[in-house]
């Protein structure tokens, strides 16, 4: 306060609590394989030139990719040696997507493994916006694990799995747990889908003609990944509806076909293990399942939106008060935090992702005295206590019916 002497009114500003805004949960990262090597691979030309071809992105480093073009111009195009790539990332923006941050590892034979795997999500660990992993056609049990432990360690992004390719419709054989190596473990930072998708091969061909004039051969179908579709699909409702909505009864854009036509009682064997199967229903092809890789052993993480709602809301609060830091420890610190986080949650409650009719039923925020008592103010620490009612999916819907005598109301 300055040094006041003369009679007068005096007006001063003063800083409350800054707003937490929510942070951003459809960005996505994909790995995966380009073999510069291969038959007839080749990049595009350099614009302006008409012999000098751009150079693909170096190995492990990430690239920002926010349409197919810049894609195209660090990855090349829908080429023998870049096909799962390409097309996962094509169906990431079919099907809503904006940004996401693409890497090739290393690869003599077009495989993806922990080896070539653990650089490139060293790499991607680095860019804070990241919200989805995917390694589309990765289905090697130990290179899954590997980028689910990265997520879970993280705390800040889910994971995006494909199911085997497989006739055998258990939860042992589309998880990789029949061959005794022991699969993909369960998690509630990730989920599996199952089966394959049918899309237009966009592959250009022949190989010995220029690239600029190659074109897809007519009606070829390519049997594809859903994990690149899938999280277009995660951004598509993310962006429509919010991250509390889960990322299901959505229609697939691109897929044709499946590779193989799941039964309702096929999939009743699947469902509580969390194997989200993509279904086939009257022309469309739609994601029908929401839940966490586990299913019921996930109790409360059960569903997508379920944890993808709390890893939103845990980030959004941690970079929303990091103003806290090295703040005096004292009862106007703890009103100025919970502010911002009551002020937070409840635009989230607005939203709908919370359950409750008024804010007190969806939420809590505790930063008192009781949550800081002496001996926790006198090693440096302020205790905040958060509750949220998160609203879950009505994954089964049962109409009752009888007969009656007459209308009544």
């Amino acid at each position: 306060m300055p040094v006041i002497q003369a009679p007068g009114v005096y007006v001063f500003e003063e800083r409350g609590a800054p707003p937490i805004a929510g942070v951003g949960t459809s960005t996505a990262a994909f790995i995966g394989t380009v073999d510069v090597a291969s038959a007839g691979f080749q990049m595009p030309l350099r614009p302006g030139s008409d012999t000098e071809r751009l150079a693909p992105a170096p190995v492990n480093e990430p690239r920002l990719v926010t349409n197919f073009d810049q894609f195209r111009n660090s990855f090349g195009d829908f080429q023998p040696g870049n096909r799962i790539l390409a097309h996962s990332v094509f169906g990431f923006f079919l099907n809503g997507g904006t940004r996401c941050w693409v890497t090739r590892v290393e690869s003599e034979n077009n495989d993806i493994n922990t080896a070539n795997l653990v650089p490139a999500l060293e790499e991607l660990e680095r860019i804070d916006e990241i919200a989805i992993v995917a390694a589309p056609g990765a289905t090697d049990a130990a290179a899954q694990n590997e980028i689910i432990t990265r997520c879970v360690n993280l705390g800040d992004r889910f994971a995006i799995i494909d199911g085997q390719q497989t006739t055998d419709i258990t939860v042992d054989a589309i998880t990789g747990r029949a061959d005794g190596q022991g699969g993909v473990g369960n998690s509630d930072y990730a989920a599996l889908y199952f089966p394959w998708i049918q899309v237009v091969d966009q592959t250009l061909g022949p190989a010995n003609v220029d690239v600029e004039r190659r074109r897809p051969a007519p009606g070829a179908r390519l049997v594809m990944a859903p994990s690149g579709y899938i999280a277009g699909i995660f951004a598509r409702v993310d962006q429509a509806r919010g991250v509390h909505k889960a990322p299901a009864n959505e229609v697939v854009r691109g897929a044709l076909n499946l590779a193989h036509l799941t039964t309702r009682g096929e999939q009743e064997g699947l469902n509580p293990a969390g194997v989200n199967v993509i279904r086939g229903f009257n022309g469309n092809i739609k994601v029908w399942g929401a839940r966490t890789l586990g299913g019921d052993a996930n109790g409360e993480f059960r569903y997508i939106n379920v944890r993808r709602l709390l890893l939103f809301l845990r980030e959004s609060i941690d970079e929303g008060t990091q103003f806290a830091v090295f703040e005096p420890n004292a009862p106007p610190l703890w009103q100025k935090i919970r502010r911002s986080v009551t002020g937070f949650l409840t635009n989230v409650w607005r939203d709908g992702a919370l359950f409750g009719n008024t804010p007190e039923e969806a939420f809590f925020v505790r930063c008192d005295e009781t949550t800081n008592p002496f001996e926790v103010r006198e090693i440096g620490q302020v205790i905040t206590e958060i509750g949220v009612a998160v609203v879950k999916p009505a994954e089964f819907v049962i109409f009752r019916i009888s007969q009656s005598a007459g209308a009544s109301a």
